[in-house]
């Protein structure tokens, strides 16, 4: 097979695509057994005895190896090339074999541990996907599948217009727009994607504030409901504060929110660009228990939320941890 390399456990490869977290292309380490790799990957086959593990975190770290790939490698159209016989020529530092595989052990575990978490938080996401399809009534149904023990009244129809005021936010020009200020301006991608904040001095009616607690929906690009745990901000046009009536508990009404979203996402084939107008909202239907049932639904799926959320935080922790073990035990 004149067109693969045979590629052996323990042996290197090359894979010069650059990304945002490899900025030369990177090395990967085979750790599953002998097999075979296309010829654009350059393989490199050790000749003196090593941890398997060590290595493998040690040549896919990028604060070490991409000053190396940096003196080593060529642009090219698609990808960056490897000169070996330059980058063979680069040195590291290295710790003796016991110490090896100390650190490789140890990155193992600890891999292993961001792993687990990882399987726990998908579980914990399935778990209440199917929570939400569970405790609204799907499709003709009045009642949903699960209902609380005591409760076997017929959910009410309504009009989501009749129990929520949707509350547009402000549109800004860009120069309105500034690096500091009195106010925070929440825009969608602040929700989804960090995006740079941006403030304004402004003083505006308090219908265009959102404060902690308060229920906010972004119906733009890409779309749901958040509970706004911040500071005061203004909030952008593409984002409604949503005015709850008395018979709307906030809990349910966020997961009402919530079921409603992943209907909508699982009848587009999971496409998150979905534009919502104000009038579709207003007339959405909606079947309603009374706020007693509201109040058990949104405290059970608040519970799995905060679960959620718990898990995420410890997930983000480990590979914070990580991160820090692997700048302070590779130099």
């Amino acid at each position: 097979m004149e067109t693969y390399n045979i590629f052996r456990l323990g042996d290197i490869a090359f894979e010069g695509h650059k990304s945002k977290n490899f900025a030369y292309g990177r090395f990967v380490e085979n750790t599953i057994g002998d097999g075979i790799v296309s010829h654009v990957f350059d393989v490199f086959r050790p000749i003196s005895e090593y941890d398997l593990n060590y290595w493998k975190y040690f040549i896919h770290y990028e604060d070490i190896m991409g000053q190396k790939l940096r003196m080593s490698t060529t642009k090219a159209t698609m990808m960056n090339n490897l000169v070996s016989k330059d980058f063979l020529k680069q040195s590291v530092l290295v710790p003796n074999l016991d110490e090896q595989q100390k650190i490789g052990t140890f990155f193992k575990q600890l891999d292993h541990l961001i792993t687990l978490h990882q399987r726990k938080l998908a579980k914990l996401k399935e778990l209440k996907k199917g929570y939400l399809q569970k405790l609204f009534p799907q499709n003709s149904e009045k009642v949903p599948e699960f209902r609380f023990k005591g409760y076997s009244d017929a959910w009410e129809k309504r009009k989501l217009g009749e129990l929520a005021e949707f509350i547009n936010g402000r549109a800004y020009k860009q120069d309105e727009l500034l690096t500091s200020g009195k106010y925070p301006v929440l825009r969608v991608g602040n929700f989804y994607t960090n995006d740079k904040w941006y403030y304004s001095d402004l003083e505006l009616p308090e219908k265009y504030y959102a404060e902690k607690g308060d229920l906010l929906y972004t119906w733009s690009a890409t779309f749901g409901p958040h509970i706004w745990i911040g500071p005061k901000v203004i909030y952008h046009y593409h984002i409604w504060k949503v005015a709850l009536k008395n018979l709307f508990e906030k809990d349910f009404a966020l997961q009402f929110f919530e079921a409603d979203r992943v209907r909508l996402l699982n009848s587009t084939n999971g496409s998150t660009m979905i534009h919502v107008t104000k009038k579709e909202m207003e007339s959405k239907g909606i079947l309603l228990p009374d706020i007693s049932e509201q109040r058990n639904i949104g405290e059970l799926l608040r519970k799995a939320d905060d679960l959620i959320a718990a898990t995420q935080c410890k997930l983000d922790l480990l590979k914070k941890l990580k991160k820090g073990y692997l700048q302070k035990m590779f130099c």
